[in-house]
């Protein structure tokens, strides 16, 4: 065994996975996992800790799976995290946990994220459910939103003993897990609803088609039913679009709609209620996970599908291997390209979107070099679907129905990062409906702080 190099990963062939809505990465087998797990050092100071934003102890459970001790290394794993199977598929490891392992300075790094995914996959299938807790406290928690940020917060309090109840907006529970990420790349039932009833199991009570500002609100939950703290964990699900010319044409979707529509109301099947357009050329802009997630969508509809992105391929924010898989599949990346009009028909049907090409200047606030127009380079790009994956904000609905929950200028609520509190007593929050849209693992972090700050405010410390 080469230690200086990763146990290789089997995945799907790109020519047959770019048919199906199976899941590309296959995962490790007993075997390579416990040969991956014996790279590992074992530092006695484990940089691999300070990068994971629910400090699992990592080093602890890859010494159970080295030992072959699997169902340890699980319940390692679970003491930090509600989500291991979740984490395990869609971290970015790269940059987080493995981009700080000592064995990737003179190597590659371990393959945290696989490892994980591995004993959590195993207790799975073993019917293998998180340790609970026997301490029982009287004081009941209100969580708003089923996703990363409001499952972890709902698993930590019921750890903690306290009675907690999940309200969700939508019919089925998994927040951005069950609607906005494909199937090929985090499996619903395999993975998503195991965990959620893995949650359940904690002791957590989850109601679905609630819409806290409509149904109820945050001040009712408090002053009428009983509950003494609150988290808000709702997510950023208001689409954002160009604002460029024929936005309005039939066939432009914002992502979220055209994911929601695919993963949670299944209509890539052709017999489905809700079907949606099968594009035959399909431009999706934007360059983040969620665009190559809907750009890869459309391409198992099939579609030939360009991503247009206004920057060069350094600066894609989507992570290296959602890239590299897109590529393997056959999409084509249209860079330094900028939309500057969406084109329709006599029957106001997309037919194709006008870009110019771009150029790097100067950086701008964020850093990365600013986008200048070229003059006179505009082209078109036959299309019949455009999809629109510029990023997110929160839906005001919950803030504009709640006293005293200050908003910041982007509608995030303004909570504090340490502990997500907010402006109104008992009321925390945190993930994308502070932060604005970001990963599944920061919105853990947020939920795991949400739970510490209302534990910390209920047990009057």
């Amino acid at each position: 065994m080469d230690v200086l190099k990763k146990v290789p990963v089997r995945e799907q062939e790109p020519a047959v996975r770019a048919h199906n809505f199976e899941e590309v990465c296959l995962g490790y087998n007993r075997e390579e996992a416990m040969e991956e797990a014996a790279r590992c050092i074992n530092c006695k100071n484990a940089q691999c800790v300070k990068g994971c934003p629910v400090a699992i102890d990592i080093p602890g459970f890859i010494e159970k799976i080295k030992e072959g001790n699997i169902e340890e290394a699980y319940q390692i794993i679970s003491r930090s995290s509600a989500l291991p199977s979740v984490c395990g598929r869609v971290c970015p490891q790269e940059s987080q946990c493995e981009g700080k392992c000592i064995r990737g300075i003179k190597g590659e790094p371990i393959s945290i994220g696989k490892l994980e995914r591995f004993a959590a996959d195993w207790a799975g299938e073993q019917g293998i459910k998180p340790e609970r807790t026997k301490e029982k406290k009287d004081k009941k928690v209100a969580v708003i939103g089923s996703g990363p940020a409001g499952l972890t917060c709902a698993g930590d309090l019921a750890r903690m003993g306290y009675d907690v109840t999940i309200f969700e907006a939508l019919h089925e529970a998994g927040g951005v897990l069950v609607y906005g990420i494909p199937e090929f790349r985090l499996p619903k039932e395999k993975v998503v609803r195991r965990e959620i009833e893995n949650v359940r199991a904690l002791g957590v009570k989850i109601e679905t088609d609630v819409v806290i500002g409509k149904s109820t609100t945050i001040d009712e939950l408090m002053q009428e039913e009983g509950f003494s703290a609150v988290f808000i964990g709702s997510g950023a699900g208001l689409p954002k679009f160009m604002g460029i010319p024929g936005e309005q044409a039939n066939g432009v979707f914002s992502a979220n709609e055209y994911l929601t529509r695919s993963n949670l109301m299944k209509s890539f099947d052709e017999d489905a209620r809700t079907p949606i357009m099968h594009g035959k050329k399909v431009a999706v802009v934007g360059g983040g996970n969620v665009a190559m997630d809907a750009a890869r969508t459309a391409l198992r509809l099939g579609g030939e599908v360009h991503i247009v992105y206004r920057r060069s391929e350094e600066e894609l924010p989507a992570r290296v291997e959602e890239v590299h898989h897109a590529k393997e599949e056959g999409i084509i990346f249209d860079l330094l390209t900028n939309p500057v009009e969406i084109l329709s028909d006599e029957n106001g049907w997309v037919s194709g979107i006008k870009c110019i090409r771009m150029e790097l200047g100067e950086p701008d606030e964020s850093g990365r070099r600013r986008p200048v127009a070229v003059p006179g380079s505009e082209f078109v790009i036959d299309a019949d679907m455009v999809i629109m994956s510029l990023g997110t904000s929160p839906n005001p609905l919950i803030s504009s129905t709640t006293q005293g929950l200050e908003v910041n200028r982007w509608k995030c609520i303004v909570a504090d990062e340490e502990h997500g509190k907010t402006t109104k007593e008992g009321v925390y929050a945190g993930g994308d409906a502070v932060t604005g849209a970001a990963t599944v693992i920061l919105a853990m972090g947020a939920g795991k702080a949400g739970a510490k700050g209302i534990d910390e405010y209920l047990s009057g410390k």
